[in-house]
């Protein structure tokens, strides 16, 4: 251990420097409740945030919350710098939290509502891009800070003020989404910024449909009373189901043996570097292939090809940790060090190109107007609570099954890949404002609200000057059909 990091763990966690000189089992040298406090009040705290931020977002819109997420990076970074003893620290941490929750909250439905509907899921998921960029940078100068004697964790720690600035500046300049504007009553600028960003003044059907969503927000006035009515049961259970199979997927289990391989291969006080710049490397390049793909080929095409990968990865990482660590040491032989360390990269890349960031993705994009800001507070505070769960215990459970956990979470990933087959439709290319007919035409869950018109239907309009293509709809009242838009309204919407 460097200077500055055994220094950090001398003033705020002195058992676990204790444990490490007293050579104790690498997988319980974090077993310490003092640690586990630290690390989970920052779940805590954005479990709470997310919450409230569902508040903040309706009513004053997603901006609002991006600014207030921002500020609270900027005074958990600066007491986290300051912090003389472990109150101070984990008050940092709880600022840090708040501003991940309403971030978490906010961004992600920022990002669905302004994206073109052929273009939201990869402008979304650049946001758990910018995510995996600041966890590699953030574990580079980790590194560098680390060998500065004494005070070096001052500066990691204090660093985050750059990206908790920029944020708050970047959100003085964003524009409110024209969803919000038109849910609070704002139409005309709404429809302004809506040709705006859409770049064409032909934006009448997805106008159209934006108002009658504002219309149906406003007539809920308890927006947590109105998720739980059967008509939202399929979104409440994805927003549930989700974000509590993303944290069961051993995404943990794999960062913290990394480390260890590497030691093993005998990088020594390096170790750690290079688990973060591999691994963390492999993240940021699986998620731009994420990027690409995921409006061509689908959520679900990438849930469930990553659901066999990560499956295998997990049978064969423990099978061959069983093998070779016989269940006493923890480090294996130098060569099949190697090869689990590749087969840990196959993992990462299935992670960070399906459950990484479309666990953030679908959540955003399934909830109609009423119900998106309610629902995606119940995705992140979701997430966040299993995330706290897994922190408290993870070193636990690591410390007994040692490379047992790889088989446990090998079956989370079973059930999630099944439950992803036979219940999540596929949302690419849906409008936003359109996604509950996805869920009326789902063979389960159209059981919940079923469908006020069977589908879509294309036609033929010279009627009243019109000539072209355009969609129908049956009304099953009145059996008569209704035009609402052409293929060309549709497409440029």
């Amino acid at each position: 251990m460097d200077a500055s990091m055994g220094q950090f763990q001398k003033k705020f966690f002195p058992v676990v420097e204790r444990h490490k000189n007293l050579r104790t089992d690498n997988h319980c040298y974090y077993d310490n409740q003092r640690v586990t406090a630290f690390m989970s009040s920052l779940y805590i705290a954005a479990l709470v945030a997310s919450l409230a931020a569902s508040v903040t977002t309706t009513r004053y819109g997603r901006r609002p919350s991006i600014l207030l997420a921002s500020l609270s990076f900027l005074i958990g970074a600066t007491l986290n710098a300051a912090a003389v003893n472990l109150t101070m620290l984990i008050l940092g941490r709880i600022m840090l939290g708040i501003g991940v929750g309403f971030g978490n909250q906010a961004v992600p439905l920022y990002l669905s509502e302004m994206a073109p509907v052929k273009l939201r899921g990869a402008l979304n998921i650049m946001f758990q891009l910018a995510i995996t960029i600041g966890i590699l940078a953030a574990n580079l100068i980790n590194y560098v800070a680390a060998r500065i004697h004494i005070w070096g964790w001052r500066v990691y720690l204090g660093l985050a003020v750059v990206p908790a600035t920029l944020m708050f500046v970047g959100g003085l300049y964003l524009p409110e989404t024209p969803n919000s504007l038109i849910e609070r009553g704002h139409l005309e600028k709404g429809r302004q910024l809506l040709e705006k960003v859409r770049g064409t003044m032909n934006v009448d059907v997805e106008y159209e449909d934006l108002v009658e969503a504002g219309k149906k927000a406003n007539a809920v006035n308890h927006p947590f009373r109105n998720i739980l009515k059967k008509r939202n049961r399929p979104q409440l259970v994805m927003a549930i189901l989700l974000p509590f199979f993303q944290q069961f997927t051993g995404i943990n289990a794999i960062m913290f043996y990394a480390s260890v391989l590497f030691q093993t291969l005998g990088f020594g006080a390096d170790a750690s570097l290079y688990s973060a710049v591999v691994t963390g490397s492999v993240n940021v390049l699986a998620t731009l292939v994420s990027i690409f793909i995921v409006d061509k080929w689908g959520r679900r095409v990438l849930f469930l090809e990553a659901g066999v990968q990560m499956f295998l990865s997990h049978v064969v990482i423990a099978i061959i940790l069983a093998e070779k660590f016989g269940g006493t040491s923890p480090q294996p032989p130098k060569g099949f060090a190697v090869s689990v360390v590749i087969v840990m990269c196959i993992y990462v890349a299935g992670f960070a190109w399906s459950w990484g960031p479309l666990g953030w993705l679908v959540p955003s994009e399934i909830f109609p107007l009423e119900t998106r800001s309610v629902g995606q507070s119940i995705s992140v505070s979701v997430n966040m609570f299993f995330t706290f769960v897994i922190s408290q215990a993870f070193v636990a459970m690591l410390c007994h099954f040692k490379y047992g956990i790889f088989l446990f979470f090998s079956g989370w990933v079973i059930i999630m890949t099944f439950f992803v087959y036979f219940f999540l439709p596929e949302t690419k290319n849906v409008p936003i404002e359109q996604m509950i007919n996805v869920w009326r035409e789902h063979w389960f869950w159209k059981q919940y609200d079923p469908p006020a018109y069977s589908s879509f239907y294309e036609g033929e309009d010279k009627s009243n000057g019109h000539n072209g293509q355009f969609l129908y709809r049956v009304e099953n009242e009145s059996f008569r059909f209704t035009p609402i838009g052409s293929q060309r309204q549709r497409a440029q919407s």
